[in-house]
Order: structure tokens, then C-alpha cells, then sequence
């Protein structure tokens, strides 16, 4: 094998790091990956690293950036995953929400089974993490702006997605982007409730409640609630709103 480019040596390095991440969990950050370890789990001398790195601390900082730019799958897949079967059952808009809502509160990590989903949240909740300290660098602050926009994108093509299987549209003037950026700060906030270990609440309501009924996480309940908020039935004549991406 060829010698290695120092692109080449860079690349592996972060790879490793980023392995070590993903196996020691969201609570190790960054800061407890140290670049000895790395060069030992890649092979390497301290002088590979040392040509690309002033210090650990530079190191650190790329591989920050690096976690929160990776992506293991499309965002949206979880819930597409959760809810494309329903809706072509013809679900009723309670199942999808509650079904969707419960395939992202299993982000946080907990009691998942498949390997490959268990590592994509492990990979969500230690971006995430990450992003809450984004002010750390200028490097990672750009890193955190580019995956939320990309994010709130494909989430808002999702979520029209949605809209148009159930003759929903915004109310006017909102948008799709409002709705997404909305539904955004309310799953990142119970994911960061996950990250303290706080259990997310459930309820179970009866017919005769005020609350609809059948069983329902939080999050279910607060999208619900955005969901009556931000869009109204597709009547005939509609002209107002928008169904769309904008």
C-alpha cells in the first residue's frame, strides 16, 4: 500500500474519533477523546497527527465539526418509516401523529433493538449534544446552521408529504418552513430531555375525556396541538394558505 496523503491521514483520524464517539456515547463529548488514543486505535505515530494538528484542542474542534455533519440516513426516514404503511391503510391523522411521534421519542436511544437505527440515534443524540455547545468554535456553529437547514428541508418536503395525504393546508400567512422550524424546537427539546434522562410522559385517555383518546406521548400531544394550529381542512375554492414548500 501507498503512503497515505496527509488528506488521507486526516480523513482517518476523524473516522476513528468518530468511531470512539459512537461507542462511549453522547456523554463522553469530544473532549474526552483524546488524540493518544486515536493514533493508537488507527496505527499510528504522534508525528501523523502533530503535521495536521497544532494540538488536541484543534483536533477536538474537527471532530466536532465532523459528527455534526454526518448523516447515517436522510432525517426524515425514521418517520417516513413509521407512518408510509398507515397512510396507505388509510390511518386516520391521530394513528400517523402518534405513530410518528413515538419513532422519534426512540431517538433518544432507549430500548431500541435494530443495531443500525440504535446507531443512527446514537449518532442524532451526539450531533445534537454537540450542537447545544456550538458556540464553542465558529467552525462548528457553521457545522450546527448547515444540518438544521439542511433538516428543516427535508423535513418540510415530509411534512407536505403529510399535508396533501389528508387535504391539510397552512393557514395564511404561514408556511410549511413555520410549521417545520416549530415542530423542530419541540422534538429537539424532548430529545434534550431524553439526554437527562428525564422519561418522556405518556398518557392513556377514555372516551368521555377532553383529550382525544387511545394512548399518547407528549410529543404526539404537542404535535397535535401545532397541527390544529398551523393548518385547516383543503375546502373547495380554497385560495388562501399553502400546501407547499416555502
Amino acid at each position: 500500500m501507498g503512503r497515505r496523503t496527509g488528506d488521507e491521514t486526516r480523513a482517518l483520524l476523524l473516522r476513528v474519533g468518530m468511531q470512539l464517539l459512537l461507542e462511549r456515547g453522547v456523554s463522553a463529548g469530544v473532549q474526552h477523546i483524546r488524540l493518544q488514543d486515536v493514533l493508537r486505535h488507527a496505527g499510528l505515530t504522534t508525528g501523523a497527527a502533530y503535521r495536521l494538528w497544532a494540538d488536541q484542542n484543534d483536533y477536538q474542534r474537527d471532530l466536532a465539526v465532523a459528527m455534526v455533519r454526518l448523516r447515517l440516513s436522510s432525517p426524515a426516514d425514521y418517520a417516513r418509516t413509521a407512518v408510509d404503511d398507515l397512510i396507505a391503510a388509510g390511518a386516520s391523522g391521530d394513528d400517523v401523529i402518534r405513530a410518528a411521534a413515538e419513532a422519534h421519542v426512540r431517538t433518544t436511544g432507549i430500548d431500541i433493538d435494530d443495531p443500525a437505527d440504535a446507531l443512527d440515534a446514537q449518532q442524532f443524540l451526539i450531533a445534537l449534544a454537540l450542537r447545544t455547545t456550538a458556540q464553542t468554535w465558529p467552525e462548528l456553529k457553521d457545522a450546527s446552521t448547515d444540518r438544521h437547514r439542511e433538516s428543516i428541508a427535508v423535513f418540510a418536503e415530509f411534512y407536505a408529504y403529510l399535508m396533501q395525504a389528508y387535504g391539510l393546508r397552512m393557514k395564511s400567512p404561514l408556511t410549511v418552513t413555520d410549521f417545520t422550524e416549530a415542530m423542530a424546537a419541540l422534538g429537539e427539546g424532548f430529545a434534550v430531555r431524553g439526554l437527562e434522562g428525564i422519561e418522556h410522559p405518556r398518557y392513556t385517555f377514555a372516551e368521555g375525556d377532553e383529550a382525544p383518546t387511545g394512548e399518547w406521548t407528549l410529543f404526539a400531544l404537542g404535535v397535535r396541538a401545532l397541527v390544529n394550529e398551523f393548518m385547516t381542512p383543503v375546502r373547495e375554492g380554497d385560495g388562501g394558505g399553502s400546501s407547499g414548500v416555502e
